[in-house]
Formats: structure tokens, sequence, C-alpha cells
């Protein structure tokens, strides 16, 4: 029997010719990132057990992004930046994207590939769990919590029960109206918010071939709302060329086996479906868009790891051009790079950026920012019963701040056009043709 993606990556950090689904094996792993919420803990616990003056198994590949709660007054959220500022300065780590700088960056699962972090074969680690974002360029990544951080700060290893791997073949040809977001929520409602409990999810077929990297990232971003340990979709010349720009970093590619076996196997016929949305609160609660067409909003959230990426706004842009919001609209460019993108790439005459303001949006700067709720003054936070679409990932009570907000996950398309008419709307008549 032969292996799967996920088991091959596996296999090879693991140093064995073959594992299996079920086996415990100890893994090299190449690049462990944590951030502001999660590194000051992760920091704490690899002083206490490796020591004061304890040094990290590789300054190189420790990449520390704080990005969660930035733009704050809040005075934990700013001595959380200061703990990691501290320990980079004492590690000496190279890759510190520290808030306040030229070097700053923005949401950590951005930053990762961006800066040529992430690699085809590599195991990826993070103190998030939508670290499962990177599988997009064919690497096992997947997110940890502090104490495991901890170690792998300090030996390089970490020890891993192999995950059985349910196969998703995406079939047909995506609806001009539809993206990424769209075939994940329909996914993750396919399965239920645990059914992938454990598992790497593996996406392959025609439609993930045509996707770009960025729609790729998407769709593994959430693997981790059906429970899933990991998603993952095969490197491909997309991905190399991606990589190359980025990095001279040697990789391995894996595909997986013909005989491999899988848990379960879905075939999805993409030409059969419509935009889609999570409706409050659980985003396996999938609706089509035309199901919960109408259905009254008061603010639109386009941003986060999952949903704040260039062609994302590239999206938004398009919906959006010469149009103006009927509600408070919400804009955060995941990272600095994305910012830059919004102020020089145009849809027809005019800038994203340009289009967003004259649309009447409010901008804020590269971060989370609300995706996570955060402190009081966090830009575009819940604070009572507002109703949101959002191209986050999440939509638990609280989520987003307000345990009354209700909020509704949707694509850049969707989030757009609700943005113009302040309900739930069919992004259709906005695209061109």
């Amino acid at each position: 029997m032969g292996m799967t993606l996920t088991e091959k990556i596996i296999a090879n950090a693991a140093g064995r010719d073959s594992v299996k689904a079920g086996e415990n094996v100890w893994v090299d792993v190449n690049v462990l990132m944590t951030h502001d919420v999660c590194g000051p803990g992760t920091i704490g616990i690899f002083k206490d057990k490796f020591g004061a003056d304890a040094k990290v198994f590789d300054k190189e590949n420790v990449v520390i992004i704080p990005d969660h709660y930035i733009f704050t007054e809040d005075k934990r959220a700013l001595r959380n930046i200061d703990i990691l500022t501290d320990f980079a300065k004492e590690q000496d780590i190279p890759n510190y994207y520290q808030p306040g700088t030229d070097n700053y960056m923005g949401v950590c699962h951005v930053t990762l590939p961006e800066k040529g972090h992430v690699r085809p074969g590599e195991i990826i680690l993070g103190t998030d769990s939508h670290t499962c974002t990177h599988g997009a360029l064919g690497a096992f990544a997947t997110g940890i919590g502090n104490t495991d951080a901890a170690f792998t700060m300090g030996t390089g290893r970490t020890w891993l029960k192999i995950p059985e791997t349910i196969k998703f073949v995406l079939n047909g040809k995506l609806p001009k109206t539809m993206m990424a977001k769209d075939l994940i929520l329909h996914m993750i409602g396919e399965i239920g918010f645990s059914g992938a409990t454990y598992c790497a999810m593996e996406f392959e077929g025609p439609v993930i071939d045509e996707l770009s990297i960025e729609e790729r990232m998407t769709i593994c971003n959430m693997a981790i709302e059906a429970g899933g340990k990991n998603g993952v979709i095969a490197a491909d010349a997309k991905v190399e060329a991606y990589v190359k720009e980025r990095t001279d970093v040697p990789y391995t590619l894996f595909k997986a086996d013909a005989d491999a076996d899988y848990k379960d196997v879905y075939e999805i016929n993409c030409s059969e479906l419509e935009p889609t949305v999570a409706i409050p609160s659980a985003p396996d609660k999938r609706k089509g868009v035309s199901e919960i067409a109408g259905t009254d909003l008061t603010r639109a959230y386009i941003g986060s790891c999952t949903g704040g990426k260039t062609e994302d706004f590239a999206a938004a842009a398009e919906i959006m051009y010469g149009q103006k919001v009927a509600m408070d609209t919400f804009v955060v460019p995941s990272t600095t790079f994305v910012e830059k993108d919004l102020n020089t790439l145009k849809f027809k005459d005019k800038t994203y950026m340009e289009i967003f303001l004259e649309a009447g949006c409010r901008i804020g700067p590269p971060g989370c920012a609300a995706c996570l709720g955060g402190p009081e003054d966090t830009f575009g936070r819940t604070h009572a019963e507002e109703i949101v679409v959002s191209t986050t990932n999440r939509n638990f009570p609280g989520r987003m701040g307000s345990m009354q907000a209700k909020v509704y996950l949707a694509s850049p398309y969707v989030a757009a056009a609700s943005a113009l008419t302040g309900v739930i709307t069919k992004p259709d008549s906005y695209l061109e043709d």
C-alpha cells in the first residue's frame, strides 16, 4: 500500500522509508512560528524547562510574527510585544517582524509564505490553529500549543501521530461568482465541524489546479474548521514559481501514491455549486447564498488570513467599483505587502484603495484586527448586537468581540456585494461577463 501526501512528508522528516496512519514518530521540524498571543507563554515554558540562557534550536527558523493585538492601547497586549522583542534580541533572531519598525509585516499566516519561510515538503509548526494554511505550498503545517512549541523551540523536533487522510477531489469548473472561500465552506458543511478530526485533508482535482496560490491558501486555512490536523495540496509549477521568487532554500517535492489508503474520498462537482455562506454561529452551518439572500446586516468586514490577501481585495474592488456601501464596512489588509498592493494595483482606472475609499469603506492597518475580537479599541471589533458578513474564518459567539454579535462567513465577492445593499446579496449582478 502506498502513502498519502501527508504520510510522505512526515516519513521524510522522520528519516523513514514509510509510515502509516496511527503510528507515532519523532520528526525534525523545519520552521517554528509564534506570535504575540502565544509567544510569551511559549517563551516562558522554554526558559523554565531549558534554562534562562538556553538557545533556540535554529535562530534562522524560529520566526516571530506579532500580528493579533498590535494597534491598541491595551497594556497587557503591548507587554506581550515587549516580551517578544526582548527574546528576539536575546536570541539574535533575524526573522522577528517587529511592530513599529519597517520590518513589521502583519498576519503571520500570510507573512510566512510571502517572506519565503514556507517550502514544499517541510514540517511547519505554529502556535496558531490556522498554521494549516501553509499546506497550500505542499508542506505539512499544523498548529501546536505552547508546551509543544517550547519543546520544539529547544530541540527542533516534535512527536506526531500520523493522521488518517480524507481526500477531496474538486471536479468541474468553478462558477465565476465563486471563490475558494465558497469551496471550503461547502466542504466543511458537507462533513461537519468535526468531520475531519485529527485527519489530514488532501485537496486535488482540476479546480484545485486552476486556483492561485492565495486561493489555495484559503482552502487549507480552514481545514481546522472541520477538525483537520492539516490541509495539504501537492506542490506544482505554480507553487515552485512562487517559492523560488522568495527563497533559494532547497526543498523536496512529494506527491501521494496512486495506491495510497484514504479514510474517505469525496468527489465534488464544482460546476453545480453556488456561493456559500456559513450562518451563525459555526463554520459548518452551510447555506447557499440564494437560500438566505435578503438577510439583514449591520456591517461588513473584509480581512484576515482567510480573506485579507491581495486577490481577496481584488475581488472586493471589482464588486465595489463605482458603488457606495450601505453600512459600516471595514477593510483590513493582512500584511504590509498587501497594503502596498491596495495602493498600486488597479481595477480599471482606480487602485483598490481608491475604490474602497470612494465606496465609503473604513481602512485599517495590516494585522488580524477584529478576527479574534481583541481589546476594546481593536479596529472593526463588535461591541453589541451587530450582524456582520465577514471574510474571516470563525463565527462562534464572541469571536469578533461581542457575545451578542452574529457573524455570517462569506467570500469577498459575497461580503462586498452585501456591503453595498445592507443584506446578504448574490454577487452576480456586480460582476462583469
